[in-house]
């Protein structure tokens, strides 16, 4: 069994149509597309068509149907208006980028209470086809539209294992766990690069990204699960004030929790930062995880972390992201 959503093949689209009308017209439309080749499947009120027939029956709707009537979805996901069908198919350049695997990871140094280098986080940069950079908010942004923010997870972990298994240093690695369907299926090729290269799983951090936005815990902690069984860390992203989460930190116990730079920035000299960090730093300890303050650009902002008990840093002041180090004999992996 593969995971579906690690796939590049056509995207199909569900068309829905409500009313005597929209229904009466994709009858006649389906009978058309079928001509074409272009229907996968058909139902009284929703037709199942191929993407190479999707801009035709847009243009078609657009003319002769009752738009606000009508929905479209990829399989799996919820019923959007057909007005951002447009979007979807727009986007249809994030596929070549993930099937050509155009893409190269950053690294940017973690630093301990002497800024010595304790770990890197791989961050993922992408190029276009003239070789120009992409954002990456660019990137993914097109791949939740198009529904290929699994592939492109997936490419992300991938690339980061492959680059960072040389450095034998500690490293965190981004991934959203709504990208994951299963992980026994969806990791098992992560798990698989990661012994091809003879490295050791606990010097990988897999990092939640936007813990505070977790919904299905149940899920996440699964995938947690999943990992840790392997030898693997993994690490909270973003998490925040008052921490919504502060059930869910007791249940995950992460080996690592980062405090977000909005929370950081500034702290110094901010009395509501620097509550927001003092109890995210108890809340941390009490747990049995490490907090890490990330973002941090000034340097008076560290010594008043420094000094109120963080020991992992992150931020413009001990590093920009940068292609792969040399493996580096003195990093400090200092496995848990």
């Amino acid at each position: 069994m593969s995971c579906q959503g690690c796939g590049l093949n056509e995207l199909l689209f569900d068309i829905k149509a409500e009313g005597p009308l929209n229904l009466h017209l994709l009858r006649d439309a389906s009978r058309l597309m079928r001509i074409r080749n272009a229907v996968h499947h058909a139902d009284e009120d929703v037709l199942t068509i191929k993407e190479s027939g999707a801009r035709e029956f847009a243009d078609f709707c657009d003319d002769h149907m009752d738009g606000e009537r009508m929905r479209f979805r990829l399989p799996g996901e919820d019923w959007r208006g057909m007005s951002e069908l447009s979007a979807v198919l727009e986007t249809n350049w994030i596929d070549k980028l993930i099937a050509e695997r155009r893409i190269c990871m950053y690294f940017q140094p973690i630093v301990d209470i002497d800024e010595r280098i304790y770990a890197y986080e791989a961050l993922a940069r992408f190029t276009d086809q003239d070789g120009s950079m992409l954002y990456p908010n660019q990137v993914f942004s097109a791949a939740k539209t198009r529904g290929r923010l699994y592939a492109l997870d997936r490419l992300c972990r991938m690339k980061a294992v492959e680059e960072a298994a040389p450095l034998r240093a500690k490293t965190f690695i981004n991934f959203i766990p709504t990208s994951i369907y299963s992980p026994e299926y969806c990791l098992k090729s992560t798990i698989e690069l990661a012994e091809k290269l003879n490295a050791d799983p606990s010097l990988f951090v897999f990092e939640v990204v936007e813990t505070e936005k977790t919904e299905d815990l149940a899920h996440l902690k699964r995938i947690l699960a999943f990992y840790k069984e392997k030898g693997f860390q993994y690490a909270l992203d973003d998490v925040g004030e008052g921490f919504s989460t502060a059930a869910m930190l007791t249940e995950l116990k992460p080996h690592y929790m980062k405090l977000d730079r909005a929370h950081v920035h500034g702290v110094s000299r901010d009395s509501t930062k620097q509550r927001t960090a003092e109890l995210f730093l108890e809340t941390a300890l009490r747990i049995g995880s490490e907090p890490l303050a990330e973002g941090i650009e000034c340097r008076e902002d560290f010594e008043w972390l420094k000094h109120r008990g963080y020991r992992l840093f992150q931020g413009y002041l001990f590093g920009k992201p940068s292609l792969p180090p040399s493996p580096l004999e003195e990093v400090k992996t200092c496995n848990r």
